[in-house]
């Protein structure tokens, strides 16, 4: 009997209601995904930190932590009395509360580098997998895995192909004496197919030498001389002592 009784509760988990909420639920999933990838391309398009990957595990996470919240007589297996039984949805609430604190302590600033946020993005997501397998939603956890590994990994090739302006950290020292003008870098800037970001401009003097920071944006990935290129110009760059170059998402 009690085999009987324990089997009947197992197979409650893949009854065919069951099944049809976590279709609805994954549905509801893929949606989300979706449109946090429309959201989050215009931000890669302008060469921010969250891009893509992160606005997508985001919004597909929340969907599924709120979404779950219409189907409480399906929770368990349908086991679920929802008089009876004390709140999940506060125990979700703390869960999601502290997942958030774990995944700011991977966030990393670095000058206008900003990393980690797709590695925050997914330790969030991973704990609404969790949530979902505890709440006995085995089919949305799994769907739910899958897009977010997918996501995270061929999301970041969808973001190569398309359009976009990549952004690049510069960092000028120039010689004692030397008095450098704005306008001449943004020229020089146009001709190699970057415009300096407005509001990044940082004019330092230390030790008789003036330094500029700034982020230039590419015009289009088609005009943009790449990196390198970059370099072997500044090194003939009237004025210029040293520099730094890097690849920023700010």
């Amino acid at each position: 009997m009690e085999t009987a009784l324990s089997y009947e509760s197992l197979a409650a988990y893949w009854s065919a209601p069951e099944v049809a909420t976590n279709i609805v639920v994954f549905l509801n999933l893929l949606g989300a995904l979706l449109l946090g990838l429309v959201v989050g391309y215009e931000r890669s398009y302008h060469g921010r930190a969250a891009g893509m990957r992160t606005y997508g595990l985001v919004c597909m996470a929340s969907a599924a932590l709120v979404v779950i919240v219409g189907y409480p007589t399906h929770w368990y297996g349908g086991h679920f009395d929802v008089m009876a039984a004390a709140d999940p949805t506060r125990v979700i609430q703390g869960i999601v509360t502290g997942v958030g604190f774990l995944g700011a302590g991977v966030i990393m600033r670095e000058g206008f580098n900003i990393s980690g946020l797709t590695t925050a993005a997914s330790i969030w997501a991973s704990s609404a997998i969790g949530i979902l397998v505890g709440i006995g939603f085995f089919g949305a956890a799994i769907l739910l895995t899958l897009l977010s590994a997918g996501c995270m990994m061929w999301i970041s090739r969808l973001e190569g192909w398309l359009p976009s302006h990549q952004a690049i950290a510069v960092t000028m020292r120039f010689q004692r004496g030397y008095t450098p003008r704005e306008e001449v870098l943004r020229s020089a800037a146009l001709k190699r197919g970057y415009e300096i970001a407005g509001g990044t401009l940082a004019i330092t003097f230390h030790d008789g030498q003036p330094e500029w920071r700034f982020v230039a944006v590419a015009l289009s990935k088609a005009v943009a001389a790449p990196l390198s290129e970059l370099a072997d110009e500044l090194t003939l760059f009237e004025g210029v002592d040293n520099y730094s170059l890097a690849h920023a998402r700010n």
